[in-house]
Order: structure tokens, then C-alpha cells, then sequence
């Protein structure tokens, strides 16, 4: 039995780099064959233009190519899951502006790997890493202590499921509970 969204949706996943997120992006966009757009994948196009000077702007500027992208598919009643690590509120909010003409709702799957060893052995190994992504695990603290804790923020009505991608579950279990949540939040809500 094919699983479908009934109104369009941005699936927004959420952590930080090598928690996970990709892997499960791309099993829960073929399992729904709904569209990924990957942050990475816009922000790895800047390579060429990359130095220090303009790096927080081309990062902002992959979110909002990625975002604008997301909001086309969503006027065309495709849903969507977009791979970011939706690491600020105000992430949050141009995303849910990005939803809003479309009338899309948005829900969030956060990857939080309780095991750090194992977390730092997969972002350790992790083949083809992009230039712009931490590649060693003192990479990722530095990047970290740069957010000074504006990673844990408050998502206000937005429907969230937190996932410990380091627990000992098969990614095709992880994957069925959450199409099981996804679907749960995809029906129209009903206003009086």
C-alpha cells in the first residue's frame, strides 16, 4: 500500500552534522517519492565563489535557495523534505513563510544521537564529505560552541518527533514510525 500526504507538507529535518539527518531524509523521500531538496547540495554549487569573507552569506543564501525551491514544489501540491539543520528559530520562521502561500503545513524530524561515540565515528568516516562540513569531531565542537546554543529553541505548534539515530533500531523501523507520524499530521484540519 503506496503511503501519500493528503495536503502538501514540508518534512524539515532538523541536527546537527553526521547526527543522521541525510540518511533519513532520503529513505523518508523515496518511501513518500516525494521531492529532497538538500541544503548541501546548493551550498556545495558556491565552492567556486567560497571564501571566508562572503561564507554566512552564502550559507544564508543556500537556505533561501532551498526554501524559494520548497515553496514551487509546494504550490504545485507536491510535499517536500528538506535536509537542513535547521539550526536557528529564524530558520524556522522563513521556513514556515516559505509554507504559508501554499497553505503547506510543516512538520520537523529532529535526529539527536545519544551516542557519541558512535556519532563521532560516523561523522569521522562518513565517505565524500562536503568542503563546507565538519569532517572531525573537534570540527563539529567548534561549529557548536559558534551557535552558542541557539540550536535548541522553542518550535512553538509545529509538530516535532525527535529521533535517537545512534539507538539500536534497523533504519527501515525508524523509517515506518516515522511515516507513521508524518502521516498522522498530513490529514486537513477541520475549522469551525
Amino acid at each position: 500500500m503506496e503511503k501519500r500526504i493528503e495536503t502538501p507538507m514540508i518534512i524539515a529535518m532538523k541536527g546537527h552534522p553526521g547526527s543522521g539527518k541525510t540518511t533519513l531524509a532520503r529513505s523518508l523521500a523515496s518511501a513518500l517519492r516525494i521531492p529532497l531538496i538538500d541544503k548541501d547540495d546548493i551550498r556545495d554549487s558556491t565552492f567556486s565563489i567560497q571564501n571566508s569573507q562572503h561564507s554566512l552569506l552564502l550559507n544564508d543564501l543556500s537556505y533561501d535557495a532551498a526554501f524559494r525551491v520548497a515553496s514551487t514544489q509546494l504550490n504545485l501540491g507536491l510535499s517536500v523534505v528538506i535536509d537542513s539543520p535547521l539550526s536557528c528559530r529564524a530558520r524556522l520562521d522563513d521556513l514556515l513563510r516559505s509554507a504559508a502561500p501554499a497553505g503547506a503545513r510543516v512538520i520537523i524530524v529532529e535526529c539527536k544521537p545519544s551516542d557519541e561515540a558512535e556519532w563521532r565515528r560516523r561523522l569521522e568516516t562518513r565517505g565524500g564529505s562536503s568542503w563546507h562540513k565538519p569532517s572531525t569531531w573537534h570540527d563539529l565542537e567548534r561549529l557548536l560552541q559558534g551557535y552558542g546554543g541557539c540550536t535548541e529553541y522553542d518550535v512553538g505548534d509545529v509538530p516535532k518527533v525527535m529521533v535517537d539515530t545512534t539507538a539500536p533500531v534497523e533504519l527501515e523501523e525508524l523509517v515506518s514510525r516515522l511515516l507513521e507520524f508524518i502521516l498522522s499530521h498530513s490529514a486537513p484540519s477541520v475549522k469551525y
